[in-house]
């Protein structure tokens, strides 16, 4: 019999329209043989199973069911491809577990610690994970702009704590900069982290539960067209991402292990994305996605797709093993 799959997406955050796309992909190349697909869109608003007519059935939150034409669907699994909240910090994880219903990404509380930067690199620095050097300001905090740069330096970055896809983030020169980039990173957060500047290769290094076993995925180098890998990078082409980065194999090594303790210590399930830069021939540790983009044009895909194994195969592999 066909299992019903839920594949969320859409979301809180600024990440929505992102979301929505990986969604729709998720939903284009499950084998329909095997799935019933069902795109479900989560907003603040509305709760809704949208049908290829563009017809909208609202969820019924208390059993995460649907009504469509007097028939009642349920789920087997939930394939989450929300970006952001509340699909990727813990919430919906916490509100499935309650229901009891398995689900692609990892569990609650791992969900969000990788989503608080701040809270996931200190949780990893006691077990040798080296980070660029850090400093952290809440919203209605008095600035010490003379603190902030003896602890970074600069140029240094100015990031929104619980953001993705490089939204709320500046890269400051001057101390001048200092308060507008804090300005644009509450407008997504009211968390913030300053961090240092590393002058060094971005690489990103795929992860995932795959077959029952822990596998890391052909590295990816980054070479942003931008001053640094921005939300335009990432999305609009602006950038060149390159799988196999071109490192040699010392530090490729270095930074697969890395990876792959950071998925075993934190306990991940699933797809993770976690991005690093070399300094001193050392990787260090930026962050850690949960719910990475899942397009073609993605970077995890990208790196499946070296490691020989189709979108198809990934996205039956996540389901499968939420299943067992």
């Amino acid at each position: 019999m066909k299992k019903n799959i839920a594949i969320i997406m859409g979301g809180f955050s600024s990440e929505y329209e992102i979301s929505l796309k990986s969604g729709q992909v998720v939903y284009d190349t499950l084998d329909t043989s095997k799935y019933n697909a069902y795109r479900i869109h989560i907003f603040k608003t509305k709760w809704v199973f949208v049908n290829d007519l563009d017809e909208e059935f609202p969820v019924d939150k208390n059993d995460f069911s649907v009504l469509v034409n007097e028939t009642k669907i349920s789920f087997d699994c939930v394939f989450n491809a929300i970006h952001g909240s509340p699909g990727e910090d813990g919430f919906m994880q916490g509100y499935f577990e309650l229901l009891g219903i398995p689900h692609t990404s990892c569990d609650m509380y791992q969900a969000a610690l990788t989503f608080n930067k701040r809270d996931c690199l200190s949780a990893l620095k006691p077990y040798g994970i080296k980070t660029a050097a850090s400093y952290y300001v809440n919203q209605g905090d008095v600035i010490d702009e003379d603190a902030i740069v003896s602890k970074v330096g600069l140029p240094c970055f100015v990031k929104a704590n619980k953001a993705g896809s490089s939204f709320g983030i500046t890269k400051v020169y001057k101390k001048s900069e200092l308060q507008k980039a804090l300005d644009v990173a509450f407008k997504e957060d009211d968390e913030v982290i300053i961090e240092s500047f590393l002058d060094g290769t971005e690489v990103s290094v795929g992860v995932i539960d795959y077959q029952g076993e822990i596998k890391v995925l052909p590295i990816t180098e980054i070479v942003s067209d931008n001053d640094f890998f921005d939300y335009k990078a990432k999305y609009l082409g602006e950038s060149q991402e390159i799988t196999p980065a071109r490192i040699d194999d010392e530090l490729a090594e270095k930074v697969r292990a890395v990876a792959k303790k950071v998925y075993k210590v934190l306990k991940l399930k699933g797809f993770s994305r976690s991005e690093y830069i070399f300094k001193d021939g050392e990787p260090h540790l930026l962050e850690v996605n949960t719910v990475p983009g899942l397009t073609a044009a993605s970077i995890l895909p990208q790196q499946a797709a070296k490691a020989g194994i189709s979108m198809s195969a990934l996205f039956e592999n996540a389901i499968e093993t939420s299943l067992k």
